[in-house]
């Protein structure tokens, strides 16, 4: 993909989201329920889509709330729904759909009035409300679409482990959503939202959560040191969260962007042209770039928080980096943790994280793409760490008891400070101490293009249809189509050598198939990684 010219540069009006049309598409446009793009779909991270082409509107929304609510009933959930949202402009509206629909089920749902709520607040309520062992067992909804262009909307349900729901209930839940679109909505039950928002029960999300971060991250320290942190939340949901923690610790933090505008207007653009809150991305956050030379560390967020991006004098670090340094530290910082809690990765995150996983001591274990698969190992402390190559993370409190068992940007953030703190060295430098005895890398991803028919026989390839012997000068050790972690179909393929990897997997929303690649060799290997990366799909493709 080559690089718009607009990247990194502020947004002009011709990019800026029609907000009146965009929600009006939202009431009126119905969507064809034979289509297949306009069902309700259940990716890694819940229904997303925009109204203005039929895949995010009123329909599927109460739609899939009505599914929520009789899985729950099912499952035998009696406990109360925390519910959180973002700011783009269809997670109000959405929002306001999915509670006439819950209310008028019966259930008991639970909002910060006023306030957008952020995605890991969600899960450390439900968390907390379920250890308390009182009033039945909670779960969850975040309406967000993460990180995505401001015409986007997402709808994501959190069962009661706290996290994203598993693909046994998103199917469950997809398959009845889409049996309501099809029967127009009959047997959706719905009441006025007045009458809705009278029924909900008002919750504050942020006090208990910032009160109890002490017990995951060392803020004494962080306020002593006077570290200087700057925070960007990019305009979404931890703007409150942020201002709530700088009041409570008094910590030497400055919020730089206090914007909260549905077109995020003052965002700079990413790579390809668009606005995308990308906390990962250069570009988008070109605004916080440009005053690194301001703090010692500073913080990014995409919308709903679940996603950190980590500044320092150095620049904007790596997600893959910043993963394996918060292990580093982590994993030696920790003394309350289990001798044997393990660190979580993606099968597409650095192998850089598999050497300091070796250089701690501690099992690495290796999933598919998605946060769900470090739920159960979040939650019951086996994992100390999850984190996936895309700026997600979570991670264990000082005592080895989960914080949050989806993905959490907030922690992240502070956790930079910490290490700043109590080593006297920023992640940056700490990623030059660990690269220096681990090994440097190169890691990069690429899209190359695929017919419908060839993403389905790439996401069901077997390791016996791989022939090739050798990738880029050196032999195969491994043919993956299954995460080594949990036994669990990748939905692809990744092929390993002692000093480089590749992984294939398609896209759920365009011809192509992602490529991703990283070599201990440097640029030039990682190169030849790529070219022969394609030979070996290719050939596995039939081609």
């Amino acid at each position: 993909m080559s690089l718009s010219e607009l990247a990194g540069k502020p947004a002009p009006q011709s990019l800026l989201t029609n907000i009146p049309r965009l929600v009006a598409h939202y009431y009126e446009t119905r969507p064809d329920p034979d289509q297949v793009a306009q069902q309700v779909s259940f990716g890694t991270s819940g229904h997303r889509g925009t109204s203005l082409n039929g895949t995010f509107n009123e329909v599927h929304i109460l739609a899939v709330t009505q599914a929520v609510a009789e899985y729950r009933a099912a499952a035998g959930i009696t406990g109360p729904l925390f519910m959180g949202l973002d700011t783009h402009a269809l997670s109000e509206a959405a929002w306001m759909s999915a509670l006439r629909v819950l209310v008028a089920n019966g259930v008991e749902v639970r909002v910060q009035p006023g306030l957008f709520t952020p995605t890991p607040l969600v899960s450390h309520a439900i968390l907390e409300h379920n250890r308390a062992g009182q009033g039945g067992q909670a779960d969850g909804i975040v309406i967000t679409p993460s990180h995505n262009p401001p015409q986007d909307g997402g709808f994501k349900y959190n069962p009661p482990s706290g996290g994203p729901a598993d693909t046994d209930v998103t199917g469950k839940i997809q398959a009845r959503a889409n049996e309501l679109l099809r029967g127009r909505l009959h047997g959706v039950k719905l009441m006025m939202f007045p009458d809705a928002l009278e029924g909900v029960k008002p919750f504050d999300f942020i006090t208990p959560y910032v009160e109890q971060l002490p017990e995951v991250v060392d803020l004494d320290a962080i306020r002593e040191s006077g570290v200087r942190i700057g925070v960007d939340p990019l305009g979404g949901s931890s703007l409150p969260v942020w201002e709530a923690i700088a009041a409570r610790y008094d910590l030497n933090l400055t919020i730089v962007n206090r914007d909260i505008d549905p077109r995020f207007a003052f965002m700079s653009v990413d790579k390809d042209g668009k606005i995308r809150m990308d906390c990962s991305s250069p570009y988008a956050m070109a605004g916080l770039l440009s005053l690194k030379n301001d703090f010692d560390v500073a913080i990014g967020n995409d919308p709903d928080a679940d996603r950190h991006g980590i500044v320092t004098r150095s620049g904007l670090m790596n997600p893959n980096h910043y993963l394996a340094v918060m292990i580093d530290y982590l994993f030696r910082n920790r003394s309350g943790w289990r001798a044997d809690a393990g660190v979580g990765k993606t099968l597409v995150s650095s192998a850089l994280i598999d050497r300091v996983a070796a250089g701690t001591e501690r099992r690495l274990v290796e999933v598919p793409v998605g946060f769900k698969y470090f739920v159960p190992g979040l939650l019951s402390g086996d994992l100390g760490f999850g984190g996936e190559e895309s700026a997600g993370a979570s991670f264990l409190r000082l005592d080895g008891r989960p914080w949050s068992t989806d993905k959490d940007g907030i922690i992240p953030g502070l956790l930079a400070a910490e290490m700043t703190a109590k080593t006297g060295l920023t992640p940056s430098e700490r990623l030059e101490v660990i690269t220096d005895r681990y090994g440097h890398t190169a890691y990069s991803r690429q899209d190359a293009p695929a017919t419908a028919e060839q993403k389905k026989i790439l996401a069901n390839l077997s390791p016996e249809d791989v022939k090739a012997t050798m990738l880029a000068g050196d032999p195969i050790t491994a043919r993956l189509t299954r995460a080594p972690g949990n036994g669990e179909p990748i939905g692809g393929l990744k092929v390993t050598t002692e000093h480089a990897w590749f992984a294939a997997r398609p896209s759920g929303t365009e011809d192509v198939y992602k490529i991703y690649a990283e070599s201990f060799r440097g640029e030039d290997h990682l190169r030849q990684v790529f070219e022969e990366a394609r030979d070996v799909v290719s050939a596995a493709l039939g081609e």
